[in-house]
């Protein structure tokens, strides 16, 4: 009987590598998005608007994670982190215009056009609009949660942000972020709450959200106190899934450890949405 459950299991695991290196991915750069009659009378528009899509050739309804690189808003260019590449899903990596040359306001609206861009044409490539996860890392993390909490950007595009099957932000700024209060003059430690700010718009009806800040003493600033507010003030709004996870001893570069609890986060809301798990 031993052997006969030996081989068995050594089939079946087997097969079960065997089905996961049948999915192939390809990649497509430099894609333009946003309003096209807009970026040909803006060179930097057009120019930073873009962005890569990595996704499953072979495989149905899959999820697609639109990624928003960090940089303070004022550096960076489009991702593709390593940690979520051939894990049966899509990943976009979205470039967008930086301060000084752009306001904050203009950069978030890049952000949210590019999600736009992700729910009318993910279909295009096999994938599911049911199942579009929003994240990023430090100013990214604060752009999804922007285009998430505050409807008014999406809905210029026509579609509702409570669409977003779930929100992951990774050491996002849940207070005024730090460049749009540069612009008016603030310092870093100055805080700030206004429109600009995800805290002033903690509603009860918002996508599911799972915020992953690292440990409070060697975060940037507040980050982690900023984001616990955040967490506190969903809650009595009456949303009812917001989760906050602080990982102990790492700083604010915590993405390495903090990828594998996005990608179980993107699995457990595709299966609770009756999807097959990545």
């Amino acid at each position: 009987m031993r052997i006969l459950y030996t081989t068995f299991l050594i089939l079946f695991i087997s097969a079960a590598a065997f089905g996961q290196q049948k999915i192939r991915y390809a990649l497509d750069k430099d894609i333009a998005y946003g309003d096209a009659n807009a970026q040909r009378e803006n060179a930097y528009l057009k120019e930073r608007c873009r962005l890569d899509l990595y996704y499953p050739v072979n495989k149905k309804n899959f999820a697609t994670v639109v990624w928003f690189h960090g940089g303070g808003l004022t550096g960076g260019n489009p991702e593709l982190p390593e940690a979520l590449l051939r894990k049966g899903i899509a990943v976009i990596g979205v470039g967008y215009r930086l301060s000084p040359r752009a306001t904050g306001e203009e950069i978030i609206r890049d952000a949210a056009a590019a999600v736009a861009w992700t729910f009318q044409n993910i279909k295009r490539f096999g994938g599911s609009d049911s199942l579009i996860f929003v994240s990023g890392h430090s100013a990214g993390a604060y752009l999804g949660m922007m285009l998430t909490l505050d409807r008014s950007y999406l809905r210029r595009h026509d579609l509702d942000a409570n669409r977003i099957a779930g929100l992951i932000p990774l050491s996002g700024q849940a207070i005024t972020h730090f460049t749009i209060r540069k612009e008016r003059g603030m310092k870093d430690t100055q805080a700030f709450v206004d429109q600009f700010s995800p805290l002033y718009h903690a509603r009860a009806d918002a996508p599911p959200m799972l915020l992953i800040t690292g440990n409070r003493e060697l975060e940037m600033l507040g980050r982690y106190e900023e984001n616990a507010y955040l967490e506190r003030m969903m809650k009595l709004n009456g949303h009812k899934e917001t989760r906050l996870m602080e990982l102990d001893g790492y700083g604010h570069n915590m993405t390495y450890p903090a990828f594998p609890l996005l990608l179980d986060e993107v699995r457990r809301l595709t299966t609770r949405l009756g999807y097959p798990a990545p």
